[in-house]
C-alpha cells in the first residue's frame, strides 16, 4: 500500500515592499496638495524663505556679527533705489555701517529657529498633559484643565513678557545673552501648550472607550504603553494642524517680545530686534 505523497505548500510570493515616497505619492495629502494652486505656492513661498535663511552665509554681501567687517564710513546709506544708494547694500546700512539686507538674512534663521523650538516644546508639553488629563479624567483632569483655563484667562503676549521679564531680570549679566534664546522659546512656548493638550485630550477622551483600548486593558497593557502605541497615533493629525497655524504666530510672538525689548538681545539680532532698531 503506497500513501499518498503529500504537497508541500507552496511559500506565497512575498509582498512588493513599497516604498515610502511611492506610499506618499498615492497618498490623498500628496493629492490634495497637489491640485491646489494656493498649498503649491505657499509651499514654494515658505521654500524659499526657508532657503534664504539657511543659506545667509553664502548668498548675504556682509556678515552682521562680525565687528571686524563693518565699515562705518558705509553707515546710513540709503536703499539702491533712492538717491545715494550703492552697491552691494541693497537695503542700505544703519548706523554701524551694518548691511540691512544681511541682518534680514541672519534675522530670520533666528526667528525661524526660535518659532520651530517653541513650537515643538509646547507640542511636547501639550500632548503629555493632554494625553494623561483625556486618558485618566476626574481630578487629574481637573487640575490640568483648570490650570490651562487660568493660562487662557490671560492675554498671552503679556504672560510671554513675564516670563521673558522676569528670567532676564533674575540672570547675571553674563548669562542673559547666551540664555536670550532658550529664555525666549520658554515664554513663548508656556502659554501655549494649552491648546494642543486640549486638542489631545478631545480625541484621547473618545480613543478611551473604544473596544480595541479597552481590550488592552483586559490584558494588563500599561496605561503609557496604551497612550502611546493605540491613542497618540489616532491624535495626530490635528495636532500637526495646529503645530503648522501656530508656527507663524511664534514668529509672530519673537518679533513682538523682541521689539518690547525683552527678546534677542542687539548683538544677536532677530527680525523683532531689527525692526525696534529701525524705530529708533
Amino acid at each position: 500500500m503506497t500513501t499518498p505523497e503529500t504537497e508541500t505548500p507552496k511559500a506565497a510570493p512575498a509582498k512588493a515592499k513599497r516604498s515610502v515616497l511611492a506610499a506618499l505619492r498615492d497618498s490623498d495629502l500628496w493629492y490634495s496638495f497637489r491640485t491646489h494652486p494656493s498649498a503649491i505656492f505657499a509651499a514654494c513661498l515658505l521654500a524659499l524663505v526657508v532657503a534664504t535663511a539657511v543659506l545667509a552665509p553664502l548668498i548675504s554681501p556682509q556678515n552682521p556679527y562680525d565687528l571686524a567687517a563693518l565699515e562705518l564710513w558705509n553707515a546710513e546709506i540709503p536703499p539702491i533705489w533712492s538717491e545715494g544708494g550703492q552697491m552691494p547694500y541693497l537695503l542700505g546700512t544703519d548706523t554701524q555701517g551694518r548691511d540691512i539686507l544681511s541682518a534680514i538674512l541672519y534675522g530670520s534663521r533666528i526667528s525661524l529657529i526660535i518659532g520651530f523650538a517653541s513650537v515643538v516644546v509646547a507640542l511636547m508639553f501639550g500632548l503629555v498633559l493632554g494625553l494623561v488629563s483625556g486618558y485618566f479624567g476626574g481630578w487629574v483632569d481637573n487640575v490640568i484643565m483648570r490650570v490651562g483655563d487660568v493660562l487662557l484667562s490671560m492675554p498671552y503676549i503679556l504672560i510671554a513678557i513675564l516670563i521673558s521679564a522676569v528670567a532676564t531680570a533674575a540672570l547675571p549679566t553674563g548669562l542673559k545673552d547666551v540664555l536670550a534664546a532658550p529664555i525666549l522659546i520658554l515664554a513663548i512656548a508656556v502659554p501655549s501648550w494649552v491648546q494642543y493638550a486640549r486638542t489631545v485630550r478631545a480625541s484621547a477622551m473618545v480613543e478611551r472607550k473604544k473596544e480595541y483600548v479597552q481590550a488592552a486593558r483586559l490584558i494588563r497593557v500599561k496605561s503609557w504603553r496604551i497612550m502611546l502605541h493605540h491613542i497618540l497615533p489616532n491624535t495626530l493629525t490635528p495636532i500637526m494642524v495646529t503645530a503648522t497655524l501656530n508656527f507663524g504666530l511664534a514668529i509672530l510672538s519673537e518679533a513682538t517680545l523682541s521689539f518690547l525689548g525683552v527678546g534677542m538681545p542687539p548683538d544677536q539680532p532677530s527680525l523683532g530686534t531689527l525692526i525696534r532698531i529701525g524705530n529708533q
